[in-house]
């Protein structure tokens, strides 16, 4: 079938999401970068692409399409299968709990755990059992931030605070400064380029905010297409994905003020963690997809007095 044929004989969405399914399980896709099954990336590939509402597909699926979009929903779906490049790099957005961030192919499309875990313990009705109040935060950094997306919802959650935002990367800082822009916290946060701490030399902070680079190389290697087009630097933590978080909890203590904390994701690895570090209190915060991905450590226990 052409695309003309296509654009031809869908005319609605409905039609579209059905199409797409079809393509994305006979080319045996892969997913993960905020969906999970072939229904669902094709319901975000669609949506997004329409500017509708992407949690919302039912009040729209039987609504006919301009030809115009369907020409631009025939090709997105055919540069899905055809690239096998994550859908958020085709629209060029991606999202943590509902917030629209900017990403292109210089960052990974944002997917944290922590994201989940700031909007869960600061949107409950009683606040948060162990992240301090978000009015006595006035500092926080996040390290290897990528798109910025961490250190935008920082500066959302924490209104008093000033937001560093580090990456050893040039290109995923551009990104970055793409989404402060849109988000109005250029005057709030602050990117800096370097290795972790690196380039933050006597700043001490209430909150460091972190999701580095975790997955170890035997899992690296079997990686398919969609998770190749993400930059492998921001994959990459070593043999056994957990390079770069040592490097953090031991370097941690000298930037963090005493009553502060730190919030780390780290994937798996939380045996080998609690292994090397027997003498830290790490407390292992839920998410809904994992128990174990996360942890909350406080200055305390690293030391900082």
């Amino acid at each position: 079938m052409t695309q003309q044929d296509i654009t031809t004989e869908l005319v609605t969405l409905r039609d579209y999401w059905r199409y797409a399914i079809s393509r994305f399980n006979a080319a045996d896709l892969s997913y993960g970068h905020g969906t999970t099954t072939a229904s669902d990336d094709a319901a975000y590939l669609l949506l997004d692409s329409l500017e509708l509402p992407i949690d919302a597909l039912d009040p729209f699926l039987d609504a006919r399409l301009l030809p115009e979009e369907r020409r631009m929903l025939a090709e997105r779906i055919e540069t899905r299968v055809t690239t096998r490049k994550p859908s958020s790099y085709i629209t060029g957005r991606a999202y943590i709990q509902g917030v629209r961030f900017h990403v292109d192919e210089r960052v990974i499309v944002p997917r944290s755990h922590i994201g989940e875990i700031l909007f869960a313990e600061y949107l409950g009705e009683n606040g948060s059992s162990f992240l301090p109040d978000p009015m006595a935060v006035e500092s926080a950094v996040d390290i290897c931030t990528g798109s910025g997306c961490l250190a935008v919802i920082a500066a959302k959650f924490f209104p008093q605070a000033t937001v560093d935002a580090v990456d050893l990367s040039a290109d995923a800082l551009e990104v970055a400064k793409i989404n402060l822009d849109e988000h109005d916290v250029e005057d709030q946060v602050t990117l800096f380029q370097g290795d972790l701490f690196a380039p933050l030399a006597g700043r001490t902070y209430d909150l460091i905010i972190t999701n580095p680079p975790y997955v170890d190389h035997e899992a690296l290697e079997g990686y398919p297409p969609e998770f190749r087009a993400e930059p492998e630097m921001a994959h990459d933590g070593g043999v056994d994905g957990l390079d770069l978080v040592r490097r953090i909890l031991e370097e941690a203590p000298a930037y963090l003020n005493p009553e502060g904390g730190m919030i780390c994701e780290i994937g798996s690895g939380r045996e080998i963690l609690e292994e090397e570090f027997p003498h830290l209190d790490f407390v292992w915060l839920e998410t809904t997809e994992s128990q174990d991905a996360v942890f909350w450590i406080s200055a305390e226990s690293l030391g900082v007095s």
